[in-house]
């Protein structure tokens, strides 16, 4: 499988200099670099981005993460295997991820709440930044057929 074309952030370059500089502000934010990549696996897994879901994959592996963790991020609220943190991170997560499926508010404020008991300033920036930069992609992604296992870079 192909890609249709070559991802538009390396077409566009000064695309990929504003997204460089987004990553950095996310990885100086004290935000782990494990809930950067589940919530990142989550929301790829929601989009049907493959690219995305592999690479997110291959990132937690090399973070450490065990397999069942992994494997579960799908079911994340019948795994034992998160905290309270990364459950309010993944729930936040799915929530910015369906905005077109939301009856109500897209971020309701117990669930805000529920974030911001567990992340500070700082690290709830790098959250919504990593959700929204993970939607970005995975719908550049989606729409050039970008397969998994591409590496980037």
């Amino acid at each position: 499988m192909q890609a249709r074309m070559k991802n538009p952030a390396y077409v566009l370059p000064g695309a990929l200099k504003g997204i460089g500089g987004i990553f950095q502000a996310i990885g100086e934010s004290g935000l782990s670099q494990e809930v950067q990549e589940l919530v990142g696996l989550r929301a790829s897994q929601i989009n049907g981005c493959g690219a995305c879901v592999h690479g997110h994959v291959q990132n937690l592996r090399k973070a450490g993460a065990s397999e069942e963790r992994i494997a579960s991020v799908t079911a994340w609220r019948d795994a034992p295997f998160y905290d309270d943190a990364e459950r309010a991170a993944l729930q936040l997560t799915e929530s910015v991820t369906r905005l077109a499926d939301r009856s109500h508010e897209s971020v309701p404020d117990a669930l805000w709440d529920e974030a911001a008991d567990h992340f500070d300033e700082r690290e709830l920036s790098a959250l919504i930044l990593t959700i929204a930069v993970t939607n970005l992609f995975n719908r550049i992604n989606t729409t050039i057929k970008e397969p998994a296992g591409t590496t980037w870079g």
